[in-house]
């Protein structure tokens, strides 16, 4: 399998004829990509950005069924997930795992209420390996979880969920498409789509890094650019209603001993009826998230102070660390697609989280809503429906029973195991030259030999594309993030051939967008001026 940009696209100036063109490298673009070229369909994916740049790398990094949505009733939701969830963990051990979590109790009625909620969640999930839910005294709550405040604490409820690394997700989906023959271009922008007798018959896009423009063809094109749907449907009917309203979800990441255990807390009612999670992740912890709905839809949404202030503040009443501003190691926010009302309704709980299908007159496929856990099955169902538009020739999906990219057997806990079977070829390049064998960093654990493994192996184009997607260290710690940034541009400058005004620019370029990460700015020394720094604090 090769894998590499400049392959891809030498594939699309040779061949101008695909079965199926995807637009967008998310979660529901990158499974479509899979399920359509195992299926034997020529396939193409253009991303505009770099894979999973958007919504698909900033979740709460769970694979679940949704304890909120069988609060609200959705049961046949809550199934298709955790069926999902099954599937997931079976295709991808290497970058899904079991994950306790504990519901901290404080009455009786409540403690009642949320162990026949979950004993409920165990049926659905069926026998598929985890851990079944039960009453915990507080002793052993608090042996769980010794942060957490035991002031009135009669014991909990304990539960096992998914948990997965999203954006390594993404990487190894597209790595899998191309196994199985897909083409996959990251940083190509569709500006347009072409049509013949008023149907689609293909797209017009544009190559970020060269400027140079592809007129592609294709029998059935498919919409899957999540809170962009919008932008895509509008070129196809420049008239068009908006079908999605962004709601927005932030997590702040700090330090491990605000938990001080492996078992993540659910705080299932908060001030305003939603769910607060606090999740071991990656040697930290997330606190999150919130659900507030939005007018617009950035590629860098930002996080409110109203959102960071109520995520804190609902944290400290359940921690005895209290966490604050200074401890935040990084913010975060992820826009979430969600088909919009046909009321003026302005809450997300009207909302369906639910995946939705639709097909214009032209022959456009649109897919909307739904969430990580089940982007296999929203894959499916879009290709069905292609196969149907196309009059492609009819193949079973064979996505249930598909090892994604990297699988490995068993899921182990050493460092370099989010790589799955691909850490032996890190292990490689290292022994090679054993000075990649040094930290990019000292006092981090991520060696030189990981970044010429991306920009060899990943499609990593910028150090952002690196360290926020590839690494996960701006998501975790973005202060890390910027220190590493310099040596980062050298090694991937060596390995693209780039110019020291390359690297210069690079730095500049992520330590500006770091710095939104951040809620103190944060510029290592000599990377800029002091007028620089103070006129960027204002």
């Amino acid at each position: 399998m090769i894998f590499h940009r400049s392959h891809f696209i030498h594939a699309i100036e040779e061949n101008n004829n695909w079965d199926i063109i995807i637009i967008g490298g998310g979660a529901t673009g990158l499974g479509t990509a899979v399920d359509a070229a195992s299926r034997g369909y020529k396939t193409l994916l253009l991303e505009q950005y770099d894979f999973a740049k958007g919504t698909s790398s900033r979740s709460t990094k769970l694979v679940h069924g949704g304890v909120r949505y069988l609060a609200q009733g959705d049961i046949a939701l809550v199934y298709e997930a955790l069926k999902e969830r099954g599937l997931l963990f079976k295709n991808a051990p290497h970058l899904a795992r079991e994950q306790e979590f504990i519901i901290p109790c404080y009455g009786y009625f409540s403690t009642a209420k949320f162990l026949a909620g979950l004993k409920f969640y165990d049926l659905l999930a069926g026998g598929r390996g985890f851990k079944h839910s039960a009453f915990l005294s507080p002793k052993k709550v608090l042996e769980a979880i010794p942060g957490l405040e035991k002031k009135g604490l009669i014991g909990g409820v304990r539960y096992s969920d998914g948990q997965f690394d999203d954006a390594r997700l993404a990487v190894n989906l597209a790595q899998t498409s191309a196994e199985k023959g897909g083409v996959l271009i990251n940083y190509m922008k569709v500006t347009g789509l072409e049509k013949s007798n008023g149907k689609l018959s293909g797209v017009k896009a544009v190559d970020i890094e060269t400027n140079k423009e592809y007129n592609l063809k294709a029998k059935v094109v498919i919409n899957a650019t999540g809170v962009f749907v919008d932008d895509i449907l509008q070129m196809d009917i420049p008239s068009k209603k908006p079908i999605v309203q962004p709601s927005q979800g932030v997590h702040l990441v700090v330090d491990p001993s605000f938990l001080a255990g492996s078992s993540a807390l659910m705080i299932p009612e908060t001030d305003d009826g939603r769910v607060l999670f606090g999740v071991p992740w990656h040697g930290k912890v997330l606190l999150g998230t919130t659900d507030t709905p939005l007018k617009q839809h950035s590629l860098e949404p930002t996080a409110l102070e109203q959102e960071i202030e109520f995520i804190l503040k609902t944290a400290g009443r359940y921690l005895t660390k209290k966490p604050t501003r200074a401890d935040v190691l990084s913010v975060y926010a992820g826009l979430r697609p969600l088909a919009a009302p046909t009321n003026d309704t302005n809450s997300t709980k009207e909302i369906s989280r639910s995946h939705k299908l639709l097909l214009s007159d032209s022959g456009l496929i649109t897919i909307t809503g739904g969430k990580w856990t089940t982007y296999r099955k929203m894959a499916e169902d879009v290709v069905d429906k292609a196969i149907q538009v196309g009059g492609l020739t009819p193949a079973k999906c064979v996505t249930a029973k598909l090892p994604v990219h990297g699988a490995l057997p068993v899921n182990t806990t050493q460092r370099l195991s989010v790589y799955g079977t691909d850490a032996e070829g890190i292990r490689k390049v290292a022994q090679e030259d054993p000075e990649l064998n040094a930290p990019v960093l000292y006092g981090y654990d991520t060696v030189k030999a990981e970044i010429v493994w991306i920009v060899r192996n990943e499609m990593a184009r910028s150090i952002e594309d690196v360290l926020a997607r590839r690494l996960r260290t701006l998501f975790l710690d973005a202060k890390g993030a910027i220190a590493m940034a310099p040596e980062v541009a050298k090694i991937m400058a060596a390995e693209l051939g780039k110019s020291e005004e390359w690297q210069k620019t690079q730095v500049e370029q992520f330590t500006k967008l770091a710095n939104q990460y951040l809620l103190q700015p944060y510029y290592p020394e000599n990377s800029e001026s002091k007028d620089q720094k103070k006129a960027t604090a204002n």
